[in-house]
């Protein structure tokens, strides 16, 4: 096992730094933030990233199997619903109306922007060594390892990271070897459509709306047509898990009983991104299907508003069930809804329903004020619902790291919809996240845990804690005042908190969210430590020195947590929430 570093002691390896840093500072002479104006750092960044001679040869490598004349048992029934042109209205601004900085704030951001690209890079050139073209790397036995179809995760989930930190020479050499992946051979006969969707497909697509590389879009494309082969199903719902010599034949794939929400509600950004890109009305027309589903059952749950955290594709049934959760199983689901009003550019009012619906069902339902000593701190925590067989809705409030990404995603809604009240939700739940990481001795927060709603007055009651945490047979001794349970005490690299807390900064211009923003980093940073790059943690309850690590460090480590991070601490007009939306792996689609 590699030894853990006390600290994070990142070493910068780019003259680039150095160059950045001085177009920051005529940034600083001449920068605005008009709506829709391309501004100094994103246009230089730009000209830098894809201007000039590949450093890294290129032979693209055309996939062994052509998806896209696979004949299907079920096509698409003529007419295909197209991409809608924009609405008449533009959009309500994202973004904070940021003015110039003082000389001293800019030096701190950008010192601690380094920090985090330093860290990235560290990470970056650990995967390059020891995992080259593997899903995963193992940060403490320094090996490789294929999670899901050998095509390279981490690889291509990493893709616009590079280039938004303007790492010219790996970015590069990453998209020479995208280049050669072959969509058309799988280490799995199972290819998992969610997973596949969100950081393949959503991390070339990102990369090339940055960088327009011309073989991204190729390999986004091979790769599209291999999901919408998901949709070959007798009803047009797509698969949870394709078959990989099924989805060859072309003789139809099985709809599974039942999945998971978020799976078949996690489609929509990217697929209709790719018929924007390529003109292509087929990716769009298989997610609408979806969509339409949602939308007609929204109100006919058993909390109406809300989906049960799991749904019958094969049915179309999206109402059944008495589990409801914003977290694991559900998350991206209702995060694409505001996001594919954003993209749509407000042209399908059943988005504008969609998130207004279960944003007011979750107010109701779903957030609550837990008790804490500190009881001038106004903060929110999205818990867990089940409803009984006598229709009553009973929260349990458990929450988990998945969760954190709601505040980030109402307070977007708040500024889509111009509802301030949701960007101030946004803001409480946001905090919520950000109290848990304090919370606890290594400054991270566990994957899951509990806390105790307040009843009316929300005031600080001892007694009760000690009661509520004597129900719990997970309670532990060393759990911070107010926490009942740490069910899931490990941290396995997630970026929701800090993703809440991005777009917070985004949206508000508060510099607490910057602060917070660098509290989480160092926290994070040392807590995940190692020779090689950064490990789970698999206790964040206990001190630093006790916390142990697992050996695995998910592609999304660098793909969404530390691409949060650096931008963060970036000028905002760097991947501006007016001009990008991002998906749920944080890759940013061009928003038309």
């Amino acid at each position: 096992m590699q030894r853990p570093l006390r600290a994070f002691a990142p070493r910068s390896r780019s003259l680039l730094a150095a160059v950045v840093f001085c177009f920051v500072f005529l940034y600083l002479l001449r920068w605005s933030d008009n709506h829709g104006q391309v501004t100094l750092e994103s246009a230089a960044l730009e000209r830098y990233m894809n201007s000039g001679p590949l450093s890294h040869p290129m032979t693209p490598v055309k996939s062994s199997v052509d998806w896209d004349s696979v004949e299907y048992r079920y096509p698409a029934q003529e007419p295909l619903a197209s991409v809608p042109a924009p609405a008449a209205r533009p959009l309500p601004r994202v973004q904070h109306q940021f003015g110039p900085e003082s000389t001293r704030a800019l030096r701190v951001r950008e010192e601690r922007r380094k920090a985090v690209k330093d860290l990235t890079v560290k990470s970056w050139n650990a995967y390059r060594k020891y995992a080259w073209k593997q899903d995963a790397l193992l940060p403490l036995s320094a090996r490789g390892r294929d999670q899901f179809s050998g095509w390279a995760a981490t690889l291509v989930d990493s893709l616009d990271t590079l280039w938004v930190m303007g790492l010219r020479d790996e970015f590069d050499e990453a998209v020479a070897a995208v280049a050669e992946i072959d969509f058309g051979k799988s280490t799995a006969p199972q290819v998992n459509i969610f997973e596949t969707n969100i950081r393949y497909l959503g991390g070339l697509m990102a990369a090339y709306d940055l960088s327009k590389r011309e073989v991204l879009l190729q390999k986004a494309i091979e790769l599209g047509d291999l999901i919408y082969g998901g949709f070959n199903t007798a009803n047009r719902m797509p698969v949870d898990s394709i078959s990989f010599d099924a989805a060859k034949a072309g003789t139809g794939l099985q709809v599974e009983e039942q999945v998971v929400s978020a799976s078949p509600g996690t489609l929509s950004l990217e697929m209709t991104r790719l018929s924007q890109l390529t003109g292509n009305p087929k990716y769009y027309d298989a997610i609408v299907k979806v969509t339409d589903v949602f939308h007609r059952g929204q109100n006919s749950t058993r909390l109406p508003g809300l989906f049960p955290m799991f749904v019958s594709m094969l049915n179309k049934n999206v109402v059944t069930g008495n589990d409801f959760t914003l977290a694991g199983c559900a998350d991206s689901l209702y995060e694409y809804f505001p996001k594919m009003h954003a993209l749509l550019a407000g042209a399908v009012p059943q988005y504008r329903d969609l998130t207004l619906g279960f944003i007011a069902a979750a107010k109701k339902h779903i957030f609550f004020r837990p008790m804490i000593p500190e009881d001038d701190v106004d903060i929110l925590i999205a818990g867990n619902v089940r409803v009984t067989n006598e229709n009553v809705p009973i929260l349990d409030p458990e929450s988990e790291h998945l969760a954190c990404f709601i505040g980030g995603t109402v307070a977007l809604a708040g500024r889509l919809f111009e509802r301030e009240e949701d960007v101030q939700v946004g803001a409480r739940l946001a905090r919520g996240c950000a109290y848990a990481y304090r919370s606890f001795p290594t400054g991270v927060m566990p994957e899951r845990y509990n806390m105790i709603p307040c009843k009316g007055e929300c005031k600080w009651d001892e007694e009760r804690w000690v009661e509520e945490r004597q129900k719990r047979p997970e309670w532990k001794a060393h759990l911070p005042k107010g926490f009942t349970t740490a069910k899931d005490p490990r941290y396995i690299l997630r970026p929701e908190a800090i993703e809440s807390v991005f777009y917070m900064w985004r949206i508000t211009g508060e510099e607490e969210w910057r602060e917070t923003a660098w509290e989480m980093f160092t926290a994070v940073a040392n807590a995940t430590a190692t020779d090689v790059a950064a490990a789970a943690v698999r206790d964040v309850t206990v001190a630093r020195e006790s916390v142990g690590w697992e050996d695995y460090m998910e592609s999304f480590w660098i793909a969404e947590t530390l691409k949060y991070f650096y931008l963060a601490f970036s000028p905002p007009d760097l991947i501006s929430l007016d001009k990008y939306v991002l998906n749920t792996e944080a890759h940013p689609f061009l928003r038309p």
